[in-house]
């Protein structure tokens, strides 16, 4: 990972998805694919380490969009918002 991505997706930054992704689990649409492309959230955990052991997650960033829906993304699937 770049030293860019890591100031872009801070913990607290405001992000946007900016590629189409499905998910299964969307609270209002639950075991329907649901595009969430254009949703709008905020960086609540970045996952680089677990147990103190360097880790290489495929989804890092976890983004929260409601109280009721979360999801973990890729740093290509995410624009910070100014």
């Amino acid at each position: 990972m770049s030293v860019i991505e890591k100031e872009a997706f801070a913990i607290g930054s405001a992000v946007r998805v900016k590629a189409s992704v499905l998910v299964y689990h969307h609270p209002d649409h639950r075991g329907q694919a649901f595009d969430i492309q254009g949703l709008e959230g905020q960086i609540t955990a970045v996952l680089h380490e677990w147990q103190g052991r360097p880790i290489s997650a495929n989804y890092p960033y976890a983004v929260k969009f409601s109280p009721k829906f979360s999801a973990h993304l890729q740093a290509s699937e995410l624009e910070v918002l100014a």
